[in-house]
Formats: C-alpha cells, structure tokens, sequence
C-alpha cells in the first residue's frame, strides 16, 4: 500500500500531501492514520516553521471513502474506531484528523484544488490559511448522507462565515467554487497555483522569529473563545515571553544592520 500521507521538509518549511490520487484522496482508514500520526510527530519538531497541507493528483480531499470503511466490516483486519478519544484530546479519533491541523503550533497553509468535500472540507477548513483555485468545489457535504459535519466543521465553520452562511451551507450540501469560498469566508485567497503560492508564502512566514510567529497563532487562536479581560492578559504574557529573548533581539538587530536573520530554535536560544 502507497503511503497515504507524504512529508518532505525544507528550511523548516513541511510539504504534506494526503496520497492517495487514484482515489481523490478519500479518507479510508489508512488516510485518517495517516493524517493523525503526520500531524503529532510535526508538532514535536521544534525546528518546524511553517506547514502547506495539499492533495496529491486532481483534488484535495473528497471526503469519507464509505466503501472501504464497509469493506472492512467483512475483512479480517477490524476498522479503527474513529469515535475513540484520547485522554490528552478533546477530539475523537476522526476529529484529530483535521484539528491535529488546527492545533499545530505553527501556521498551516492549505492548497485547495479539485475538490474538497465533506471532510475533506474539514480538514481544509482547521488549516489557518486557504489558498484555493477559482474552479475548484468545496461542500459541507454531510446531509448527502443525512449526517451532519463531525471532524470539527462546527467549531471551525462558524469561526470563518456568518451563522446563516454556515447553516445555509450545512442545510443544503451546497457546492460552492473557490471563488465564492473566497467571498463567503471560506477560503483566503484564489489561486492558479495554489500549492506554488503556498509554498512561497511558508517560506516568507519562516524566515520571521519562530517564537513570534508562534506566540501569534496562540493568540489569534484563543482571541474568540476568551473573555475580553483574559484575551487581554493572554496578549500581555505571550508578548513578556518574547520581548528580551534571544530570537526578539536578533530580529531587531537584522532589521538595524539590514540582513537576513539567524533564528534559533525554540527552546533552543541560550
């Protein structure tokens, strides 16, 4: 079996596509491992910067490959419990699969094309940037099958679009193009090449201080669920736990002498 998800990293910068082409990159069981275990072991890579999340061959991700989850019910090899939920995680087994994306500490760079349909949409959507293609096709898909979004789409969705967008968009399964995901909020920016432009933009992110970079996604992340009084003194902490350090003080330093900065690591800087 083709690996389903594939990693290759370059000046901090990881290059994760889901692999699986011949199948638009439905989420069979080897998908959501995939997926799962991509997303943790780059959370522990302290020299990680920047991440761009895209699909292999003509779409994204189409979402859920209900087929092979039936097949399995009458093979030898038990299907994993996507329902399972770790005692670290909030999220279930299928939900990490697209917040594992969310909960990165660094940006997350999605590059849409093709198709992103129902968790595949989810996915997409816990990235922290959108790059998508003027004709590619994006839907909360789920009442297709009479279901509702379940890999975090409720949490994200309603994050990005108006209520009434969100539920108009979840009532009916509506396509939408990645030039209208773009106006409705979906989406951040159209595209021709969206994995090119990604790509450039995670190199532009990664040469700025890891530590700022960091501390800035932690934020904009926690800013709509905190009381105004605590999104304040979350503000205040993250910028104390910057200010003086050894990666603040080179970036000030760069910008005097006019010259590229050298970053360290966090938890790496003396």
């Amino acid at each position: 079996m083709a690996e389903r998800v594939t990693v290759s990293t370059k000046d901090g910068v990881a290059d994760v596509r889901m692999n699986r082409p011949d199948k638009m990159n439905a989420l069979d069981p080897a998908m959501f491992e995939g997926l799962v275990e991509t997303g943790r072991r780059l959370a522990a890579d302290r020299s990680l910067r920047t991440v761009v999340l895209s699909g292999a061959g003509r779409a994204f991700c189409a979402g859920l490959d209900f087929a092979s989850f039936m097949g399995m019910a009458t093979s030898d090899r038990p299907a994993p419990n996507l329902l399972e939920r770790r005692s670290d995680s909030a999220a279930n087994y299928a939900q990490q699969a697209a917040f594992v994306w969310a909960e990165l500490p660094v940006p997350v760079i999605a590059a849409v094309h093709g198709v992103a349909f129902g968790g595949g949409l989810q996915i997409a959507l816990a990235a922290d940037i959108r790059f998508v293609t003027a004709d590619a096709k994006l839907s909360v898909m789920e009442i297709k099958w009479g279901l509702i979004p379940d890999m975090t789409g409720s949490q994200t969705l309603r994050h990005l679009v108006r209520l009434d967008v969100a539920k108009e968009l979840t009532f009916t399964g509506r396509i939408v193009s990645g030039s209208e995901a773009v106006t409705l909020g979906l989406a951040t920016r159209v595209s021709d090449q969206p994995l090119e432009d990604a790509l450039t933009l995670a190199h532009e992110i990664a040469a700025k201080s890891p530590d700022a970079i960091r501390a800035g996604k932690q934020l904009l992340n926690n800013a709509a669920r905190l009381a105004l009084a605590d999104g304040l003194q979350l503000e205040e902490r993250l910028q104390r736990s910057l200010i003086g350090r050894p990666n603040q003080i080179e970036a000030v330093q760069a910008n005097m002498q006019k010259r590229a900065p050298q970053f360290s690591d966090p938890g790496d800087e003396g």
